[in-house]
């Protein structure tokens, strides 16, 4: 009964938000999902998560903000590295959409209970594909992303996947 009723739900609002996306002429977007960072300095590999919010002001050009978490422990000690980054994103408005932004912001890092706070800067582009009504898949995104922590600057590489929601 539960599993019927949280199927019914989800169907509901599911049907609502494309609704709501028609009527808005489909102006936010939000993604979330899987992030993936090569921190260079010194390298090694993380793995995290990415939260994006858009707002389109024209259908080709929106304004983003952007965060993410990324957790490793290089040589045994925990680290973890978090971004704070906005600017514009031009995309191409198509069933298969690639996008391209620069986003400028801030890091934060926590390794072995030292902790620092600098600029960040993300270039980049990806790929979404519709998969029905609001919802699409971000297939790829990919990033360089530049930060300035602990007194030093790396030079990471982001990649990240996940889900869409237009409305």
């Amino acid at each position: 009964m539960l599993r019927r009723f949280s199927l019914l739900l989800a169907i509901a609002l599911l049907t609502s938000l494309s609704a709501r996306a028609q009527d808005l002429g489909n102006k936010f977007e939000v993604f979330g999902g899987y992030s993936y960072m090569r921190v260079n300095n010194p390298g090694f590999n993380t793995n995290g998560w990415e939260l994006s919010g858009e707002y389109k002001f024209a259908d080709w050009l929106g304004g983003v903000a952007d965060f993410d978490g990324h957790y490793g422990s290089p040589s045994g000690v925990s680290t973890s590295i978090h971004t704070f980054l906005f600017g514009p994103q031009v995309s191409f408005p198509a069933r298969i959409s690639p996008f391209a932004h620069v986003l400028i912001g801030a890091a934060h890092a926590n390794s072995g209970g030292f902790t620092d706070t600098g600029f960040a800067l993300a270039i980049g582009a990806g790929i979404d594909a519709r998969v029905a009504g609001p919802i699409s898949w971000r297939i790829i995104q990919g990033d360089y992303l530049p930060t300035h922590l602990f007194g030093g600057t790396e030079n990471n590489a982001r990649l990240s996947t996940g889900i869409v929601v237009r409305f």
